[in-house]
């Protein structure tokens, strides 16, 4: 599932390219994804300008406005969605749910599983936060307020295992299975270890490690598992340099013991028992 880096990576590629572009059609060709595409689509948006495209966790939210219309255009990629430019000619693909056409370019968005949505929220960009699946949306990492205070605080009621707490999008948005096994490996704290019993120390180093490892993996393009690519086709490479993610059974490249593989939340967890306590 494309995760935080992959949709920031994903909304810097369509910034240059749309922002201020004007949407000349949309066609829909599925009328429901993981809900229904609103119908009236159709008629908002053509016409509209992209005035910005913002994300919120892994939402990205293209602010649009035309006389009479203002809202904003909430895209999530699901398990396996992508948007991609393509030649205005090239017919759709099976798994290809919706074009955006701005004048000469052509925005696709293609989801194999169907596990995306495409909603609307009617007034300034500002209301886009009251939508419900953005209200329920836990601090941005990459957010100046989000730091080692912040995080002991919140861990301080939570006596889950902390890997499964740092995924908790109503916590804290957008550190998906990769980055979260990544972070904690660079910080040092095991992934079984109870939340609330991270010291502060420790969770001043976590905050930073989850900061830098997102930061690096935006840099690096994001992770290209399964499905994912990027606005221009290309790949991101991050999960070649992951230090413990799907790396069971080989050798630590901090201290040589071997890399484990657990299942926590019905989820992968990769980990160095010498390296992480």
């Amino acid at each position: 599932m494309p995760e935080l880096p992959e949709v920031e990576v994903c909304r810097q590629g369509l910034l240059p390219k749309l922002e201020g572009r004007r949407i000349t059609a949309i066609a829909i060709r599925a009328p429901k994804l993981r809900y229904p595409i609103p119908p009236d689509l159709a008629v908002l948006l053509p016409g509209c300008v992209v005035r910005a495209i913002r994300r919120r966790g892994k939402y990205l939210l293209f602010d649009c406005a035309r006389p009479g219309v203002e809202g904003t255009l909430i895209v999530h990629l699901g398990m396996s969605g992508s948007l991609c430019f393509v030649a205005p000619g090239q017919m759709p693909g099976r798994h290809d749910h919706v074009d955006l056409r701005f004048d000469q370019q052509l925005l696709r968005y293609t989801d194999p599983r169907r596990f995306g949505l495409w909603l609307w929220q009617a007034g300034p960009p500002e209301a886009s936060g009251a939508h419900p699946l953005l209200a329920v949306q836990g601090i941005e990492p990459l957010a100046p307020a989000f730091d080692g205070d912040w995080l002991h605080t919140a861990l301080a009621r939570r006596a889950s295992p902390v890997k499964p707490v740092l995924m908790d999008s109503h916590l804290l948005v957008g550190v998906g299975n990769i980055y979260a096994s990544e972070s904690l490996f660079r910080a040092g704290v095991s992934p079984l270890r109870p939340a609330k019993r991270i010291s502060r120390a420790r969770c001043q180093r976590l905050a930073a490690a989850i900061r830098q490892t997102l930061a690096d993996a935006i840099a690096a393009g994001g992770s290209s598992i399964r499905d994912y690519v990027h606005s221009d086709g290309g790949t991101g490479w991050f999960q070649i340099e992951a230090a413990v993610y799907e790396r069971a059974g080989l050798p630590c490249r901090r201290c040589g013991g071997l890399i484990r593989q657990i299942r926590q939340a019905g989820r992968s967890t990769y980990y160095c028992p010498q390296c992480q306590h």
